[in-house]
C-alpha cells in the first residue's frame, strides 16, 4: 500500500479538510506525530482479484506499543466518503475493507492523534516520574512515533476462533489449579490440539485442533456457578492526562468500535454514561451521534449514570450535584426519550453521604460504583448494598467484585469476582464491566469471542450480557437480603485531591456562589420587572461548570494544560456572571432613595449571629508592654505574639479563653509531601513525621480602619513568602484570616493549625446540604483513616454548652483531631487546614503561583451560626437604591432552613422553582416569605416535575415541614406574570 501523510499540528482539521490535503509520502521506519499534534494518513492500495469475497482487513500499526490503551497513539479511520469506520489503538489495529470488486482501489483516511504517554508503565508498575509532557508550553519537539506497518491482509476465521478457544481453556485450566480432574483434562485436550495442528499448515489444520477442544467447551457450568452480568464498557476520563478537546476525539474513536463491533456481534450491550460526551459526539460528530442513536433504540448501546459528567461527589455544592442529575438525565430525555434510574460513578474518589438523597429526588433508583475497592486500609464490606444517606434515603447500589471496571474477560477476573463476592448466598449475582477503558478503546472482538465461551462453561462463574437496568431489576427483587450501609462512603486513598490544585478549587467555589446569586437576582427582576430571563446562557455556564468537576479535573490530578484551561475558564464565567448579576440589581434599583445594602442571604441569622443592620462597638488595635497585639471589638478580644501568632481569643460575650494552654493559633506548617504512588491524589498517612513550623517574621505591624482592626504579620520560607492577616470587624463575633502565599515549593504540604479549647470526640463538618459528624479520635482503624477528610465551607466543634466554627472561603481538605499524644490530660481539639499542596505528577508546576486563602474563626457559634457564616463569609458585598435593603424574592423565616436556590422553571413557564434543605439534622416547620402575588405552591422532584400535593398558602407565605437535612424542591406559580419589556 502506499500511505500518504498530512501533518496538521495541533490544530483537529474535519474529514472534508484532510481530504483536499496535501499529502506526502512516508514509508515504513519513518518518524511522524510531535507530542499531541495530529497527522492524516491515506492509505490507498488495490485488492487482489484471488480475494474476492473473501474477509480483508487492513493492518495498520502507527507505532503503538504495548502499554495501555489510550494512552498513546490512537487512529480514527474513514472511508473515503467521510464515513467513521473504528478506531485504532494497541489491541484493534485492523480496519475492515470491503473485498466484493477484484482489483478495486481500496482508500482510508486515518486521523492519528501522537498522544504521549504521560504515565508510563516500567515492568508493569506506573511511573510516577515528573513529566514535561502535560503542558504545551514544556513539550519537545522531536516525533514521539514511526509509522510501523501497514498493508491489507486476509482474516482467517477459523484460526483466529482456535486461538480464542485455546485462550479461555488455558487462563480456565490456570485458575482450576492442578487439584482440579477438569484441570488435567484441559491440559490434555490442549495437547490434543497441539497436534492436530500443523504449523506449516494452520489454515488447513485449525478446524481438526478446534474439534479436539470443542466437548470442553460445551460442557455446561456447576447449577451453583456464579451469574455475572458483563457489560461493554469504556470509562473514558473526560479530562485526565490528555486536554477536554482529546477526549471528544477519544469518544469518537470508542463509540465508533462499538458501533462496528455491534454491526457483527448482536450479543453486545455497550454502557455510556456522561451526557456531555454524548452532547460532544451531536456537536463534532453527527453522523457517528446517529448511529449511536439507532442502536440506544434497539436498547444495545444504553446510555446510563443520567450525570452531565461522572463528577466528583466531595467538593461540588448540594445544588451542582442537583444539576448534574438535572442536565444528564434531561440530555438522555431530550435526545433518547429514555430516563436514566441509575448514577454511575465507577472512578470518583469517595461518596459523600449526602448522594443518596439526590439520586431519589432525580427519579434514579440505583447506584454503581467501583473506586471504594480502592481503599488502602479498610476492605469495605458489601458489593450489593443499601446506601443511607444522611436524610435517611436508601439507594440499592453495587460494586462490581472483580474490583475493576475495565476487565477484559480473563479467567482471572471472573474467579476473583465469583471468590470476592461479599454476599454470596444472599444475592444471585454481580456485575462486570469489560473493555479499555480511561483512555477509552472499549471491548474488542477477542472480548466478545471469550464471552460467548462463557456463557455456560463448567469451571467458570456463567456469564451473560445484559443491561445494567436488567442486572439491577433482578436484584432489587431479592432487595430483603441486602445489607445497609449508612453514612458517606469514605475513601482510604486520594486524600490529596482536597487540596490539589487550589486556583481550581476556587473557581468552583467561586463559580458556585455566583451562579447562586446570579439566578437568584435575574429571578427577582424577571418576575417583579418583567426582565428577560437569561435561560440560555446559564445553561451554558452551568454545564461549564459542570464539565470542571469531573472526577480529575476539580480534584486537581489532571495536566497542567487541562488546569491552564480550567482557571481561564472559571475567569470568563466569573465576568459573564457579575455581568448577570449587575443588570438584574440594576432593574430591580429603584430610580431613587438612598444606597442600601444588598442581602443576598434568604434565611435568618441564629440568635448567635450578628444582625447585619444592628449598631456595632468600636474597635480597637494596640501593643502591650511586652510587645504582644491586642484586637478588641468588644466582642472577642485577641492577643498576638511577636511572631504573628495568636496566643489568646477571649470570647467576651461567653467570657470562655479558646487558646488551650501552652499552644497558639493560626500557626502555619510545612510538611513532607512525598506520596509513595498517586502524586497528586494521595496524602500518605505518615506525612507529619517531618514538619517544619514556619515561625520566622519579616515584618509585623498592626492597623485599624473604619469598623476594622488587624495585624499583618510577613514570613519567608524555602523559597516562598506569606503574608498573614488576622482582623477582626465591627459588630462580629468572628476572627477573619487571610493567608497571602506566594508558593514555590516542591513535595510540601502547607497547613494551618487551630487548636481550640473545646473538648470533643467527634466534630460536624458541611457536606451538601447538611452536615455529617466524624471522630477526633483514632479507636479503630476506620477512624484513624479519616486523617485527611472533605469538608464544604465549615467544621464545628462543640461541648454541649458551647462550639466553635471554622469557616473557610475555599479549602476543602481539613484534620481535626486529639492533642499530640503525650499529654496527661487532653480537654482541646485542633482544627487544620490544608492550604496547599506541591506534587510533582501529572502537572509538575502545581500551584507554583500566589494563592489568597481565607478562613475564619467563629467562637461561641452553633451549627446553625456556622452555615449563616458560610454564607456570608464570601458573599460580595453590593449595593442598590432603594428605601431599604432589597432582599430575594422568597425568604425562610426559620433558623436552620436554608433557601438554597431561588430560579425559574427550566420549562420556560415562569413560574419560581425554590429549593430549601433542613441543615440541622432536626425535624423542623418553617414560613416562606414570597415577596409576590402566588397562585399555587406545590412540591417537585429536582427535575420539577410534580410529587406531592400543593403546599399550604396563606398570606404569601407557604408553610412547609421538613426532616433532619430533607432537600424539598418547590414550585410557584406567580398570580400575575410581568411580560418582558
Amino acid at each position: 500500500m502506499t500511505v500518504g501523510i498530512w501533518n496538521a499540528g495541533r490544530r483537529t482539521p474535519s474529514f472534508g479538510d484532510a481530504s483536499e490535503a496535501p499529502y506526502t509520502t512516508i514509508q515504513p521506519g519513518q518518524a511522524w506525530g510531535e507530542p499531541w499534534a495530529t497527522s492524516w494518513l491515506r492509505l490507498t492500495g488495490t485488492m487482489p482479484t484471488e480475494w474476492a469475497g473473501r474477509r480483508v482487513e487492513l493492518l495498520v500499526d502507527v507505532g503503538f506499543s504495548a502499554g495501555r490503551v489510550g494512552f498513546q497513539a490512537e487512529g480514527l479511520a474513514y472511508s473515503s466518503t467521510g464515513r467513521t469506520i473504528k478506531g485504532l489503538n494497541p489491541t484493534s489495529r485492523w480496519i475492515p475493507v470491503d473485498s466484493g470488486d477484484p482489483g478495486a482501489e481500496v482508500t482510508v483516511f486515518v486521523e492519528a492523534a501522537a498522544n504521549p504517554t504521560v504515565l508510563p508503565l516500567n515492568d508493569g508498575v506506573r511511573d510516577f516520574r515528573p513529566t514535561p509532557l502535560g503542558d504545551p508550553a514544556t513539550l519537545p519537539s522531536t516525533p514521539l512515533y514511526q509509522l510501523r506497518e501497514c498493508h491489507l491482509a486476509l482474516f482467517d476465521a477459523t484460526a483466529w476462533k482456535l486461538a480464542r478457544d485455546m485462550e479461555v481453556l488455558s487462563q480456565l485450566m490456570q485458575e482450576l489449579g492442578a487439584q482440579s480432574e477438569r484441570h488435567w483434562r484441559i491440559v490434555s485436550a490442549l495437547e490434543r490440539a497441539l497436534d492436530a495442528l500443523d504449523p506449516i499448515d494452520i489454515a488447513g489444520t485449525a478446524q481438526h485442533a478446534r474439534d479436539e477442544l470443542a466437548p470442553l467447551l460445551s460442557s455446561p457450568a456447576h447449577a451453583s456457578a456464579h451469574r455475572l452480568s458483563v457489560v461493554g464498557h469504556a470509562h473514558i476520563d473526560s479530562a485526565w492526562l490528555w486536554p477536554t478537546s482529546e477526549t471528544v476525539r477519544k469518544v469518537a474513536r470508542t463509540t465508533a468500535n462499538v458501533l462496528q463491533l455491534m454491526d457483527a456481534s448482536p450479543d453486545l450491550v455497550y454502557a455510556m454514561s456522561q451526557a456531555q460526551q454524548f452532547a460532544w459526539m451531536k456537536e463534532h460528530y453527527p453522523q457517528l451521534f446517529e448511529r449511536i442513536r439507532e442502536r440506544v433504540r434497539q436498547g444495545r448501546f444504553v446510555p446510563v449514570g443520567g450525570m452531565w459528567v461522572e463528577s466528583d461527589t466531595n467538593m461540588p455544592s448540594g445544588e451542582s450535584l442537583v444539576r448534574q442529575l438535572v442536565f444528564g438525565k434531561r440530555f438522555f430525555m431530550e435526545e433518547f426519550g429514555l430516563e436514566t434510574e441509575e448514577v454511575w460513578l465507577p472512578d470518583s474518589f469517595g461518596y459523600s453521604a449526602a448522594l443518596p438523597q439526590l439520586i431519589a429526588l432525580s427519579g434514579s433508583r440505583w447506584m454503581l460504583t467501583q473506586k471504594i475497592s480502592w481503599n488502602h486500609t479498610n476492605r469495605f464490606p458489601h458489593h450489593t448494598f443499601y446506601w443511607e444517606g444522611i436524610d435517611g434515603t436508601r439507594v440499592l447500589t453495587h460494586a462490581p467484585p472483580a474490583d475493576k471496571y475495565n476487565a477484559e474477560v480473563t479467567a482471572a477476573e471472573l474467579a476473583h469476582a465469583a471468590s470476592n463476592f461479599a454476599e454470596q448466598g444472599q444475592i444471585g449475582g454481580s456485575m462486570l464491566l469489560y473493555g479499555h477503558g480511561d483512555g477509552g478503546g472499549g471491548p474488542t472482538r477477542e472480548m466478545l469471542a471469550r464471552i460467548r465461551r462463557l456463557r455456560d462453561l463448567e469451571g467458570s462463574p456463567r456469564v451473560e450480557s445484559e443491561t445494567p437496568r436488567a442486572f439491577f431489576e433482578r436484584t432489587e427483587a431479592a432487595n430483603d437480603a441486602a445489607p445497609v450501609w449508612v453514612g458517606e462512603m469514605y475513601l482510604e486513598a486520594h486524600r490529596g485531591t482536597y487540596t490539589s490544585q487550589a486556583r481550581t478549587k476556587q473557581g468552583n467555589r467561586r463559580s458556585e456562589r455566583l451562579l447562586r446569586e446570579a439566578e437568584m437576582w435575574a429571578t427577582s427582576a424577571a418576575v417583579l420587572r418583567g426582565v428577560d430571563y437569561p435561560y440560555d446562557e446559564l445553561d451554558d455556564i452551568w454545564k461549564q461548570v459542570l464539565l470542571l468537576q469531573f472526577h480529575d479535573i476539580l480534584p486537581g490530578s489532571s495536566i497542567a494544560w487541562v488546569h491552564q484551561e480550567a482557571e481561564t475558564t472559571y475567569d470568563e464565567l466569573a465576568t459573564r456572571l457579575e455581568q448577570i448579576i449587575e443588570s438584574s440589581l440594576s432593574a430591580l434599583s429603584e430610580d431613587s432613595g438612598p444606597m442600601v445594602p444588598v442581602d443576598a442571604v434568604p434565611f435568618p441569622a441564629s440568635g448567635g449571629s450578628p444582625d447585619p443592620m444592628s449598631a456595632a462597638p468600636e474597635v480597637s488595635a494596640s501593643v502591650d508592654r511586652d510587645g504582644t497585639f491586642r484586637l478588641d471589638n468588644g466582642l472577642v478580644r485577641l492577643h498576638i505574639d511577636g511572631s504573628g501568632h495568636i496566643t489568646s481569643i477571649r470570647d467576651l460575650v461567653a467570657g470562655r479563653e479558646l487558646v488551650p494552654h501552652g499552644t497558639k493559633v493560626n500557626v502555619l506548617t510545612q510538611y513532607r509531601d512525598t506520596p509513595a504512588q498517586y502524586d497528586a491524589w494521595d496524602i500518605d498517612p505518615t506525612y507529619r513525621t517531618v514538619a517544619e513550623a514556619i515561625d520566622d517574621v519579616t515584618s509585623i505591624e498592626h492597623w485599624k480602619g473604619e469598623g476594622v482592626a488587624a495585624v499583618r504579620t510577613e514570613r519567608a520560607f524555602g523559597s516562598s513568602t506569606v503574608v498573614q492577616t488576622v482582623q477582626v470587624n465591627a459588630g462580629q463575633r468572628r476572627i477573619d484570616i487571610e493567608a497571602d502565599v506566594d508558593w514555590h515549593e516542591s513535595g510540601k504540604l502547607l497547613r494551618v493549625s487551630l487548636p481550640l479549647e473545646i473538648s470533643a470526640d467527634r466534630f460536624a463538618a458541611e457536606t451538601q446540604f447538611g452536615h455529617v459528624y466524624r471522630p477526633t479520635h483514632t479507636n479503630t482503624s476506620w477512624d484513624a483513616a479519616k486523617f485527611e477528610i472533605c469538608a464544604h465551607r465549615w467544621v464545628h466543634v462543640a461541648e454541649p454548652d458551647y462550639g466553635v466554627a471554622v469557616i473557610n472561603e475555599s479549602t476543602y481538605g481539613h484534620d481535626v483531631r486529639r492533642p499530640s499524644p503525650g499529654r496527661v490530660r487532653a480537654t482541646h481539639t485542633v482544627v487544620g487546614l490544608s492550604l496547599l499542596r506541591a506534587p510533582r505528577f501529572p502537572d509538575p508546576g502545581a500551584d507554583q503561583e500566589r494563592h489568597i486563602l481565607r478562613y475564619a474563626v467563629v467562637p461561641g457559634a452553633s451549627i446553625a451560626d456556622a452555615v449563616w457564616h458560610a454564607c456570608t463569609f464570601a458573599q460580595t458585598d453590593r449595593t442598590s437604591r432603594g428605601e431599604a435593603a432589597l432582599a430575594p424574592l422568597v425568604r425562610s423565616k426559620t433558623s436552620g432552613v436554608v433557601v438554597d436556590t431561588i430560579k425559574l422553571a427550566d420549562d420556560r413557564s415562569g413560574d419560581v422553582v425554590v429549593r430549601v434543605y433542613e441543615a440541622l439534622g432536626r425535624r423542623a416547620r418553617s414560613e416562606l416569605e414570597i415577596a409576590c402575588d402566588v397562585s399555587r405552591v406545590w412540591v417537585t422532584d429536582v427535575l420539577e416535575r410534580p410529587v406531592a400535593a400543593q403546599v399550604e398558602l396563606a398570606n404569601q407565605r407557604a408553610t412547609v415541614d421538613l426532616t433532619p437535612f430533607e432537600v424539598r424542591t418547590l414550585r410557584m406559580t406567580p398570580a400575575v406574570r410581568k411580560l418582558p419589556s
